[in-house]
């Protein structure tokens, strides 16, 4: 995982209040732990009608709503809660990784979503995006990811391995920078098209074969040894060369 200086949010009214909303126990606990530890205070839910029920007695600042929930679909729960509070931000949690139903769950109303599997950063990651906008971030984070000595930064688009500085394009950043935030965690090719290109690829999926050789080319300056494998037929691992 890409290490990053974040430091906790710090609302000056109040504590920050997540509520995640899913019936996978082990998933939503180690949900809360990760966001427990980013200094936010964190609630839980299993099933839709307690989701609508906390949602209104909490008022949280984010809301983690996973599509599929045994009781009712997610897109019903984020219906009604937008009925009583139409400016919460809810980010769904969802292994439908089909676009039309990304597309309904954008249009229902959702803010952003996350395919699982997912990396905690990303979700961590999103979640401060979304705070941002509403105003419940008043310091921003340190925009740096670091992979060994390999170094990205968000906000200047800056990007340096031991020391060199490496120029990028548009898209090799968007993609150097989705890897990075995965690090050490293997991602598909249909994960990198929808985070990276978000459909618009004209149907060539061998894009991504094409720029991930872009990008390894340009990580390996002065004979530095590779930092991103390619595993047949499962996808591409960013992470620390082996020593």
């Amino acid at each position: 995982m890409a290490e990053r200086k974040d430091p906790a949010l710090v609302d000056p009214t109040g504590e920050v209040s997540i509520l995640v909303v899913d019936d996978e126990e082990m998933l939503a606990s180690l949900l809360s732990s990760a966001l427990e530890y980013e200094g936010w205070t964190v609630h839980t839910a299993g099933t839709g009608n307690r989701a609508i029920r906390m949602a209104n007695e909490l008022k949280p600042d984010v809301i983690l709503l996973d599509i599929g929930l045994p009781d009712m679909d997610g897109l019903t729960v984020l219906r009604r809660i937008r009925a009583t509070q139409p400016l919460v931000p809810i980010l769904f949690l969802t292994a439908r990784d089909a676009v039309a139903d990304r597309v309904a769950g954008l249009n229902a109303g959702a803010d952003d979503y996350v395919t699982k599997p997912f990396d905690l950063a990303e979700v961590v990651a999103r979640i401060q995006v979304l705070l941002r906008r509403g105003g419940k971030n008043p310091t921003p984070p340190d925009p740096t990811l670091t992979v060994g000595d390999l170094v990205l930064n968000e906000d200047s688009h800056a990007v340096t391995r031991a020391g060199q500085e490496i120029t990028l394009t548009a898209t090799e950043f968007e993609l150097l920078h989705y890897l990075m935030l995965n690090a050490g965690r293997v991602v598909s090719k249909s994960q990198i098209l929808d985070h990276v290109w978000n459909y618009d690829f004209g149907g060539k999926a061998n894009v991504v074969e094409l720029y991930i050789s872009y990008l390894r080319r340009k990580l390996g300056v002065a004979g530095l040894p590779p930092m991103i494998t390619t595993l047949r037929g499962v996808g591409y691992l960013l992470d620390v060369p082996k020593a």
